[in-house]
């Protein structure tokens, strides 16, 4: 039987990783199995700087949290080596990248997700990290918002460039003529 202070030390990392799990819009599940250590530091940074969480943990300390926080759904996902990957800011950012870098390595695969409080699928995970980051979105609604404007300025120019077109060979005919 494990030690009081063991025992304290896993209350202590299921209490953070529950509140992990709470607090967030996204993660994956995924099992690094194969990477070297130059990998796994290229991934860690490509994450950090997205502001996504990474850990590897313990199957039975996830499905503690994860019982906690209503994803008893992930509790299947939970063997072999995982690592978690977590954000409270892009529900996208976790996916894109474990996606982009599971591409780059075979050794590793994904094993689910969940978005919302919802466990999801590898599939859609794929799914949702096929999705546009929420700066392409805003950027892309924008330029949406701003098309009718830039084409009603073009119109408007267009019109005041005829006239003073129109009021300049009038002059030149007026002068012309000798008035």
């Amino acid at each position: 039987m494990p030690s009081q202070k063991v025992l304290d030390e896993k209350k202590q990392i299921v209490a953070g990783l529950t509140e992990t799990l709470k607090n967030a819009q996204a993660g994956v599940l995924f099992d690094y199995r194969g990477i070297t250590v130059e990998q796994d530091t290229k991934l860690r940074s490509d994450l950090r700087s997205a502001g996504v969480d990474y850990h590897v943990v313990k199957n039975t300390l996830v499905r503690f949290a994860a019982k906690e926080v209503g994803l008893d759904d992930l509790d299947s996902f939970l063997h072999g080596p995982t690592a978690l990957a977590v954000s409270t800011t892009d529900a996208v950012a976790p996916a894109k990248i474990l996606s982009k870098f599971a591409k780059g390595n075979d050794v590793v695969s994904i094993k689910a997700g969940f978005v919302d409080g919802k466990v999801i699928g590898v599939g859609d995970v794929q799914v949702l990290a096929d999705l546009p980051s929420k700066e392409e979105l805003i950027a892309k609604l924008m330029g949406t918002l701003n098309a009718p404007v830039s084409g009603v300025v073009n119109i408007l120019q267009g019109n005041i460039r005829a006239m003073a077109i129109a009021l300049n060979a009038y002059a030149e005919k007026r002068a012309a003529a000798g008035e």
